[in-house]
């Protein structure tokens, strides 16, 4: 009897490394096919004429996927604005920038993939402004109200703009991707479901920010946009300020947690409008 329970155990040992090193296999080749879809899979940008890692995502997908999420962003604001002089000068200083932009582009023989539109959000309360794949745009009365300046409504459509037209969304959807597929691979290692959910979450998480590198190109963006505009691109450092000022409560800005804290932005677009105004300010910029 003593022998047959052996032998059982044996087996049962047996059949324990075996499962563990087919799961081993498997996550392996899904972590391996995880990160080589990610890393070959390139598209150039017809914007910005860099290759970019955008899992396969289309132009027409971005645009699908903004529309479909935007009504429910706009619900978790408290709707659109009711303020009509606010959201129509939001929707003028866009489609300004938008016009401007396309005639750049037509003059490059290029074309804008995108068909923006621009939203004022009810909710006076939350500082916040965010873009989604495709060209949505939108501002909370909180920020709208903070500014006193034309040009810092334009320095901050045009960021957000900006992560529209470098393919941001896209990216980091590619990211998640890639990074789900890893998780799956843990979930599987384990055979623990709650833990590969967990895994989910935190690549989650960390997706909400945009990286260092895509928050500087956001700000290019405003200034060329802000000049296209007709505005000194300066003002976006106003908002900077702003911003800070407002992080240093108790409750922080809802901007602050989709992109970095201002700081070092100031610096880097002082440092891009020395660079594109070596001899200082052209005459006619407001």
């Amino acid at each position: 009897m003593n022998r047959s329970r052996n032998e059982y155990q044996v087996r049962s040992r047996q059949q324990t490394t075996s499962t563990i090193k087919v799961r081993l296999i498997l996550a392996a080749v899904i972590i391996l096919f995880s990160v080589i879809g990610y890393m070959s899979n390139t598209e150039v940008n017809p914007i910005t004429g860099r290759a970019q890692r955008v899992g396969g995502i289309s132009f027409d997908q971005e645009r699908a996927l903004g529309l479909q999420a935007a009504r429910e962003m706009a619900r978790q604001f408290n709707g659109f604005s009711r303020d009509e002089l606010a959201t129509q000068k939001v929707k003028l200083v866009g489609e300004t920038l938008v016009e401007r932009l396309n005639n750049r582009l037509k003059n490059e023989n290029r074309q804008l993939p995108y068909q923006f539109q621009f939203h004022l959000l009810a909710d006076d309360r939350t500082v916040n402004a965010f873009a989604l794949p495709g060209g949505q745009v939108f501002i909370t009365e909180g920020l709208y109200y903070q500014l006193n300046h034309p040009g810092q409504l334009y320095g901050i459509l045009g960021h957000e703009m900006g992560h529209v037209l470098e393919r941001h969304s896209a990216q980091r959807m590619a990211q998640g991707q890639m990074w789900g597929g890893i998780s799956s691979a843990g979930g599987m290692i384990t055979g623990d479901v709650s833990g590969q959910q967990m895994a989910k979450m935190v690549t989650d998480l960390v997706g909400l920010s945009y990286s260092r590198q895509q928050e500087l190109e956001a700000d290019r963006w405003a200034i060329e946009l802000m000049i296209l505009g007709g505005y000194d691109p300066r003002h976006m450092t106003d908002v900077l300020e702003l911003l800070d000022r407002l992080s240093g409560g108790g409750h922080p800005p809802e901007f602050l947690s989709t992109h970095p804290r201002p700081k070092n932005r100031q610096e880097y677009i002082r440092k891009v409008v020395e660079e594109v105004f070596p001899n200082g300010k052209p005459q006619g910029l407001l």
